[in-house]
């Protein structure tokens, strides 16, 4: 089983979207989502809930969390919401680097053939220059109609790259 870890700053918006919207498509990914900056425990606000919602998904029982180190070993790929939570892994866990890509990135680059490893360490994840078409806004302190927002984008984003995560099963 293929094993996502999902994360944005609070693990309340970008991360919680990307999340469900990965379970929604492919149930057989292995996801957990977290924060690099979270206060463990808190349920998300309203208006994720209304954009999540809007795009036809739920978080139902969801519960912020910090990233720690077991989420970062068990994770085949860390996928970011923006530029900051990329290098943040890299200073925090620079042996994930290579394992650590934005959304917009691998929507952009990864290829859909061969093992999900493979594919990775030929974008040379760990060395590459995060720029800053990267970022997926952050809705935090907006209105619910900027949670929507970005909640469309992220579903828009998941649906280009689900068929390149899915896991292969052999035949």
């Amino acid at each position: 089983m293929t094993s996502i870890l999902v994360i944005c700053t609070g693990n309340a918006a970008r991360s919680v979207m990307a999340g469900a919207a990965l379970i929604d498509r492919e149930p057989a990914l292995a996801i957990t989502t977290a924060g690099t900056f979270s206060v463990d425990g808190q349920p998300i606000s309203w208006r994720t809930r209304d954009a999540l919602r809007r795009v036809g998904l739920e978080a139902r029982n969801h519960r912020s969390k910090q990233i720690v180190a077991e989420h970062v070993e068990s994770a085949d790929l860390i996928l970011a919401m923006a530029p900051e939570h990329v290098h943040w892994v890299r200073r925090e866990f620079p042996e994930a680097r290579a394992r650590t890509a934005t959304l917009k990135r691998l929507a952009r680059d990864l290829t859909p053939h061969g093992p999900l490893s493979e594919r990775l360490s030929s974008l040379d994840l760990g060395a590459v220059t995060i720029e800053p078409w990267e970022e997926i806004i952050d809705p935090g302190g907006g209105e619910v109609e900027d949670f929507i927002s970005c909640a469309v984008e992220i579903v828009e984003l998941i649906d280009q790259v689900i068929d390149r995560l899915r896991p292969v099963t052999p035949r």
